[in-house]
């Protein structure tokens, strides 16, 4: 359509009616959502490989951006992870179940929510059923994922899967070699609270309370 576009709109513009106008303004407003999406994605010029682990790949990328930009990006990739929002509602008030483990990376002790990568093959649902198991020897007879997000995105392509588990039934934990793992159950206040003073500092599972919690405040009704 040649009216998609500054330069012929432009040159039509001043020579119709205002009802045309009005037609060929919209029609080129109309347009403009394909040609952005046209542009949504880098153009990869070169991808190389530069590191292999048993849990990620780094990959250095030439690229041109969506703003034209030609740039070299270093990028984390992950076959993707879960993460689970365990949630007991047979107490008078929610808990959930945290976990407490040491993270090299961070240099301490953090309080998280159950989590781990998705094996080849796997999908997200059975990862997040594995890991629980796994990892806390709780199942869950009500799954339901409630948020897909990127941790860090700046330079780490790992999609995260959280899920919120109901119905639990605890089990036998049966955690890998080199996972010290100690799990609470912990109300929902509390957790909250730990959020906001700090306490829990790992992402996914700030994300996962704060979540929680906001679900299960009334609603104020609208005026």
């Amino acid at each position: 359509m040649a009216i998609c576009g500054l330069g012929g709109i432009a040159a039509a513009y001043q020579a119709v009616s205002p009802e045309t106008k009005i037609h060929r303004a919209f029609a080129y407003i109309v347009c403009m959502p394909e040609r952005s999406r046209r542009s949504q994605k880098a153009r990869v010029l070169t991808s190389q490989v530069v590191y292999r682990g048993p849990v990620f790949w780094v990959t250095t990328d030439y690229v041109i951006e969506p703003g034209g930009v030609r740039v070299r990006r270093d990028v984390v990739r992950h076959s993707g992870s879960v993460v689970i929002l365990a949630v007991d509602e047979h107490r008078s008030h929610p808990h959930v179940l945290l976990e407490r483990q040491y993270r090299h990376a961070a240099g301490s002790y953090l309080w998280e929510l159950p989590a781990g990568r998705i094996d080849k093959g796997e999908n997200a649902l059975a990862a997040a059923k594995r890991e629980l198991l796994e990892e806390t020897g709780y199942t869950a007879s009500r799954w339901k994922r409630i948020l897909k997000f990127y941790a860090s995105p700046g330079f780490v392509a790992e999609i995260m899967n959280l899920y919120l588990a109901r119905g639990l039934r605890a089990g036998t934990a049966q955690p890998e070699a080199d996972e010290m793992i100690q799990q609470r159950l912990v109300p929902l206040s509390t957790a909250v609270r730990w959020v906001m003073r700090g306490t829990i500092r790992d992402a996914k599972t700030i994300s996962g309370v704060l979540w929680l919690s906001h679900r299960r405040k009334p609603s104020k009704p609208h005026r």
